[in-house]
């Protein structure tokens, strides 16, 4: 953070935080409102724009689930307290259709409409491996994500679901930590700084837009990084995505769609700390994984996703290391986003994907550590090739110019804003995170199944 300390000064610079996202190709981040949907496209080229979907009278939303319930077969369009879905099953069934020259139906790439992952049970009988939730028909929102036509959550993708299965497949390789991650460069901090040098400690409100400008200017591209799991992905896309429009909320660029307060609201120039880089998470909450006694189901407790902080100091190179210190305005925006993450989730989308995405690589990792696919008898061969189901089909994030926003308030500016998504699916299988199925509950929930009365090419049912 860099201090614009004179006395003299008629007015003074308060706060100017950067952060940035970068991606290839079209990303449709939105909030729910009541006269649409609201967000960001980002092209093939990188170029990042605000998009607003109008929609005054909802008549368009009407006219798409209309259509969506009129499309939708049988009674996948029901909605379901619990719908299960065996993924053994269902591969089985995706072969069959690619095999004889047919697209997977709808049904299978939305997983028969599920909007979260609640349980994961093992039928070594039967062979069976299944997946159970909630579930509603679906529709494409104004915006282009798929989501349920009651709830308006967005389903489960099956892509999603392939990818978290290849990072803990059968063979028993892991992913280890999955993220992604925005970041300045050390060259750009360092050109941010001697920018900051050559203003020379004064600057006045006349001077905001070129103090803007030349932040962003001096910054230039930042970087996306994207592990675990390919950027080549919609998995990738909705981490990135999420990320972004966290930081948005988090710097004032965004109007949080439930009540409360963004981190340049609750921050105060005297409370943090000179050449300050504030960092925001998402990890997920890891003990969130009930379990069965005999280990063959489990169940995904609460919403899965916290935000967490922590402080840098950035130099003069640009090289950042810890500050050992505690921002509070960065302490109380995080933990008031942890707080509201079911709220934000049900009228912004992409944190229920985010949620689901963190369920998906839990409930695979679950999957492995137990020994299910073998209990099972799966080798997952044909949905664990990229030749026979193709996920990763779009282009990679990689990096975009800052975006920056000032507030004024003391004497004090802020430098940029990084982070990311952080999740470790194996740290919620310890067994300090684990929470014991006392009244086995979890183990009557998979006992209410019986599969041998299924038919064999049936692959979900309620």
């Amino acid at each position: 953070m860099i201090q614009f300390g004179s006395r003299q000064l008629l007015a003074i610079v308060g706060f100017v935080l950067a952060i940035s996202l970068g991606a290839s190709e079209r990303l449709a981040a939105q909030t729910t409102g009541g006269n649409g949907l609201s967000g960001v496209a980002i092209d093939a080229e990188g170029v990042m724009s605000r998009q607003v979907f109008r929609d005054p009278t909802g008549q368009l939303h009407r006219q798409r689930m209309a259509q969506a319930r009129a499309a939708l077969e049988g009674d996948v369009a029901r909605p379901s307290d619990l719908r299960k879905v065996s993924l053994t099953r269902l591969e089985k069934a995706i072969q069959k259709q690619v095999e004889a020259g047919r697209a997977p139906t709808d049904a299978m790439q939305h997983l028969a409409g599920l909007t979260r992952i609640q349980y994961v049970f093992c039928y070594p009988e039967t062979g069976d491996i299944v997946v159970a939730g909630p579930a509603e028909g679906w529709m494409e929102n104004l915006a282009g994500r798929i989501v349920g036509i009651d709830s308006g959550r967005p389903t489960l993708l099956l892509e999603d679901m392939v990818v978290a299965l290849r990072a803990f497949p059968p063979s028993g390789k892991q992913a280890g930590t999955v993220f992604c991650s925005i970041d300045p460069t050390p060259e750009g901090l360092a050109r941010m700084q001697q920018f900051l040098l050559q203003m020379g400690g004064r600057a006045t409100p006349r001077q905001t837009q070129f103090i803007v400008d030349g932040l962003r200017s001096s910054l230039g591209a930042q970087v996306i990084s994207i592990g675990g799991v390919s950027p080549n992905t919609h998995f990738a896309q909705v981490m990135v995505e999420a990320d972004y429009r966290m930081k948005l909320i988090g710097i004032g660029l965004e109007q949080p769609p439930v009540k409360m307060t963004s981190y340049v609201e609750r921050a105060s120039a005297s409370s943090v700390a000179r050449n300050a880089l504030q960092r925001w998470y998402f990890v997920p909450n890891y003990k969130s994984v009930r379990v069965s006694a005999d280990g063959q189901a489990m169940e995904v407790v609460g919403d899965g996703v916290k935000l967490v902080g922590e402080n840098e100091l950035v130099g003069a190179d640009g090289r950042r290391q810890a500050s050992g210190q505690v921002d509070r305005a960065s302490h109380l925006f995080t933990e008031s986003f942890t707080k509201n993450y079911a709220d934000l989730a049900k009228v912004a989308p992409v944190y229920a994907q985010l949620r689901n995405l963190i369920d998906m690589l839990v409930a695979t990792a679950y999957i492995q550590k137990y020994g299910l696919y073998g209990k099972a008898g799966w080798s997952m061969d044909w949905l664990g090739s990229e030749a026979n189901y193709p996920v990763e089909t779009a282009a990679a994030p990689k990096q975009v110019a800052s975006a920056v926003n000032s507030i004024w308030k003391g004497n004090r500016l802020m430098t940029p804003i990084g982070g990311g998504v952080e999740i470790r699916p194996a740290l919620a299988l310890h067994s300090e995170n684990l929470i014991t199925d006392d009244e086995g509950r979890v183990e009557k929930a998979q006992a209410a199944n019986d599969l041998s009365q299924l038919p064999a090419d049936r692959w979900w049912w309620d």
